[in-house]
């Protein structure tokens, strides 16, 4: 191209030489030699002023593009694929925030607390704007959290309370201490505490003691059968009513099942009757289901659980757990996105609880959804016709 251009100067320059030997003036000469030169560094010039034009307007449009969609990058870590509930947590999130414009790093972390920290310190360093944390211990992730305070990351506590951290922006959740009381109530109905003469025998299993939420659904439960239990109308055969003693260390349902098998062998193995077992989730549950499928020969109690994990609500169809609270993710999915969408846009995310939950380091702005209970008489109105599951899938 250059020589071209150089060819076409040296057959013009060549052309003026000859007019100005026949006569013409040494400044027409000039000027004709002059402006093909001045000419092609114009269109030159403007050629270049053009492409650095379009490039500006496309970055322009782009980034417009982005922020219209929501964009950026937002960390979600989850403690683990151990239990359903938590595959649907997150494909959840990340479906909804996918949705709305945003980049997803999701990760989950085996329930080991070394793992969590390492993914969410790869999330920090990796351009994470955001992060929404379902912490596996509430109190293990002070130091890694210092981090994203020091690069002014917000942090959403995702349905477990992140405790003892200053870096905690927000807390979504279902309303914890609802769904105790909503499990305690249910007993209280289904045996007829405040009519029925009692005495009725009851045992206790709760959660994770490293999990927040647990101490609030077991102080939710207990709230409602406690005074029962001291006017003597519930019995707790095995004694075991402290939080410490009932907890069930990462919801394990092996864990559960072999705690109950030992309350089963040492109070009911007679044919003492047992009239309801308070669980704190379904993975307690089932384990509990387990065991007096194995080794209790009466009725089966009432049981409660929490999440409608697909095997517990097989077992509510065949009558061997009574209910399950129903907290549908989609729903705090949707929320979570709304918030994440308000901070990164510079904001302020929606709450509706600025009181109840004190992580130690002050109370955290909550969202609190409200939890409803699912049993044989409205399961499929909630988990089928609401498209939660396949009907196909409870079979």
């Amino acid at each position: 191209m250059k020589k071209k251009l150089l060819c076409m100067l040296m057959a013009t320059a060549m052309t003026a030489t000859l007019l100005a030997g026949c006569g013409g003036g040494s400044s027409a000469g000039t000027d004709s030699a002059a402006e093909p030169t001045t000419d092609n560094t114009a269109a030159a010039d403007t050629a270049a002023a053009d492409t650095a034009a379009d490039d500006t307007a496309a970055d322009d449009m782009a980034a417009a593009d982005t922020t219209a969609a929501g964009g950026g990058k937002v960390g979600v870590a989850m403690p683990t694929k151990d239990l359903q509930r938590w595959n649907q947590d997150g494909s959840n999130m990340q479906a909804e925030l996918e949705a709305a414009g945003y980049e997803v790093d999701l990760q989950y972390a085996a329930n080991d607390i070394a793992t969590q920290v390492s993914q969410i310190e790869n999330m920090i360093n990796s351009g994470c704007q955001l992060l929404v944390i379902a912490s596996i211990d509430g109190d293990s992730l002070g130091t890694v959290l210092e981090q994203a305070k020091e690069k002014e990351i917000p942090v959403i506590a995702y349905d477990r309370l992140i405790m003892n951290s200053d870096a905690v922006s927000y807390y979504a959740t279902f309303d914890n201490y609802m769904v105790g009381t909503k499990q305690g109530e249910y007993i209280r109905d289904q045996l007829d505490l405040d009519n029925a003469a009692g005495p009725f025998n009851i045992e206790l299993v709760t959660g994770d003691p490293g999990d927040n939420n647990a101490r609030y659904f077991f102080g939710g439960a207990m709230d409602v059968l406690q005074p029962y239990i001291d006017a003597g109308k519930l019995v707790v055969k095995s004694g075991q009513t402290d939080f410490e003693t009932v907890a069930t260390a990462n919801w394990s349902t092996e864990t559960a099942q072999a705690r109950m098998d030992a309350i089963i062998s040492a109070n009911y193995a007679d044919g003492t009757k047992l009239d309801a077992v308070l669980c704190s989730n379904d993975s307690t549950a089932l384990g509990v289901e387990n065991s007096l499928e194995a080794n209790y020969t009466g009725d089966w109690p009432i049981i409660t659980g929490q999440d409608c994990d697909i095997a517990n609500v097989k077992n509510m169809i065949a009558g061997k757990q009574s209910m399950s609270i129903f907290k549908d993710t989609r729903t705090l999915a949707s929320k979570v996105v709304e918030m994440v969408d308000a901070i990164m846009k510079g904001g302020e995310a929606p709450v509706n609880d600025t009181e109840t939950y004190d992580n130690g380091k002050g109370v955290v702005p909550s969202y609190l959804c409200e939890p409803v209970f699912a049993d044989v008489n409205n399961y499929k109105e909630l988990l089928v016709d609401s498209g939660y599951y396949a009907e196909s899938d409870l079979q």
